[in-house]
Order: structure tokens, then sequence, then C-alpha cells
């Protein structure tokens, strides 16, 4: 059944791997389109402190799902979906290849495996009663609705998340209904790398005016309790221009080490993924990559 599927290409990994650039390069020799599966780059104004890659960093591989809806506005894993299924449907249309790029396991994996996601709207009343919650009794909620859920208990969104979506009437793990023949790509580096490329990009994306991006996006009205929420970059660096660290190095040092943290959590959820194929980062990743992509497209 999957031969007579369409087929995309999926790249995946952590912060700070290199799988955008790789997306690119490959989209490049493939006659591809990128689309982009990153919870926080569907947001417009948000660039440095979500990765968002630049124009000339494009270097001219259209791109899709950048700057989609403006800071504030709720956005779903199902409304990425929707969207990100028309990009993918418009890109094969042209005969072209869709490369699917991001490091959010939930929003590759809902596009990838085809969940089969309700398309109640969001309700916003019984969200803000969730809210006013103790994470704890979410937990308990949960697991009462859910038994055995492999959601993280410490993700509070996540675990809000998942009791808005059975309150919705979407199910816990979600049906599937593949659309698509994959190709599953993982970009990473051992953890010591890792850490050191973590680093290298947080200080190069603080000169570029990262601060800077934060604070003109509180100046502009959008709420602390927004990018509170979107974690990592925007949340400590709002607490820090808050006044909630003392100095910018303290902030700094523990933004270094959520991010190392988060990196970890997203390791674990593709390293559950067996289909996932890990290029070599010593060796030619593209060349390894651009080899899988040549089979898996004549097949």
């Amino acid at each position: 059944m999957s031969g007579a599927l369409p087929k995309l290409i999926a790249v995946v990994g952590t912060n700070a791997s290199g799988k955008s650039s790789l997306a690119i390069s490959l989209a490049r020799s493939l006659g591809g389109e990128v689309i982009s599966a990153d919870s926080r780059q569907v947001y417009r104004g948000l660039d440095l402190g979500s990765g968002k890659v630049t124009a000339q960093e494009m270097q001219g591989v259209p791109h899709h799902l950048l700057d989609v809806c403006d800071p504030g506005t709720f956005f779903t894993m199902a409304d990425f979906q929707r969207l990100a299924y028309r990009a993918i449907d418009d890109v094969l249309a042209r005969g072209r290849v869709p490369v699917l790029a991001g490091g959010t396991g939930l929003y590759v994996d809902a596009v990838c495996d085809g969940y089969v996601l309700s398309n109640i709207e969001p309700n916003l009343s019984y969200r803000r009663e969730l809210e006013r919650l103790p994470t704890p009794q979410l937990c308990a909620m949960l697991q009462a609705a859910a038994p055995g859920n492999a959601i993280d208990p410490q993700n509070r969104n996540r675990v809000m998340r998942a009791l808005e979506k059975l309150h919705d009437g979407d199910t816990l793990p979600a049906q599937k209904r593949p659309r698509y023949d994959v190709l599953r790509l993982g970009v990473t580096w051992d953890r010591p790398t890792l850490c050191a490329r973590i680093d290298e990009r947080l200080a190069r994306r603080v000169q570029q005016g990262m601060l800077e991006e934060v604070d003109g996006l509180l100046q502009a009205g959008v709420s602390p309790d927004f990018l509170y929420r979107l974690g990592l970059e925007y949340r400590f660096i709002s607490q820090y221009l808050l006044g909630q660290f003392a100095t910018q190095e303290d902030m700094l040092e523990a933004l270094s080490r959520a991010i190392k943290r988060f990196a970890k959590r997203q390791m674990t959820w593709f390293r559950r993924d067996t289909r996932i194929h890990w290029l070599d980062m010593r060796a030619d990743p593209l060349s390894e990559a651009q080899g899988l992509c040549a089979q898996f497209l004549a097949e």
C-alpha cells in the first residue's frame, strides 16, 4: 500500500543540530521545497528566538509554514497538520519534492503518520478552566481519562493539550491514516558536540539581537503569558526583561541548561521511532542523504 502513496522526505533532529541547513541542501539537489515543522516558527516576528532560517540561508529554496499567524494567536497541531497537508500536496502537484524539516516531534508525526484529529474549534472556556488547576490535578485527570498514556507529566502544556483534545473528541493515542510514503532522516550529534553547538548558536543569536527581538514583542503588546508558554528563549528572555533574573549572564546560563535539557527530550522522542535513518554527521551527511533519497524516490 505504501508504494501507492505520494512520497515525502522528513528531516528531523534536535535544536542546533543543523537539520534546517541539511534540508535546504537536500531540497536544492532534489528540486524540492521545504515545509517547516516547528511550533514557534509559524509565528510572525519570532525569528531569532525560534531559529527561523533567513532569506539568505534559504538559498532560493521555497519554504512553507513560516510566518503564517500573529503572536498571541491560538495555533494547534490540527491547524499545522491542515496547512502542512495543503503545502505538501501543492508541492507534489507541481512535480517537486516536499521536504518536511523540524524538531517539533508531534507536528512531524501528525503529518508523517497521518493523525486523525478532530476539526472542533478550541474550547477557550475549557482551556481557562484547566489553566486554573495545579499540574498534579491535571495529570490525575488525564490518567483517569486515558490510563497508561505516554504524556510527560512534567510538561504542563502538553498535559493540558491532551485533556483539550480528549474533551474535543480526539483519541489518545491518535488514530492514524497515513497520506504519504515517508523517508525519515535524522540529524544529531554526540552530546558534547551538540552542547557546544547549542552554546555557540545561543551566543550568536544574542549578538544578532535576540533580546531586542523579545523586547520588541513585549513593547508591541504581545502578552508575557504567551511568550512564557512558548518556552526556552522567549520564556527566559521575557523573564529577564521583566526583572526576574538578576543579570543577563544568569539568564543566559539558565537558558543554555534549559535548551540542552529540551534537546535531550527531543532525542528521546525521535529515538523511539525506529523508522528514522540517523545520518553520520562526522562523514558526509548530505551525500548519504542524497543516496537514500535517490533510492527512495526511485522505488
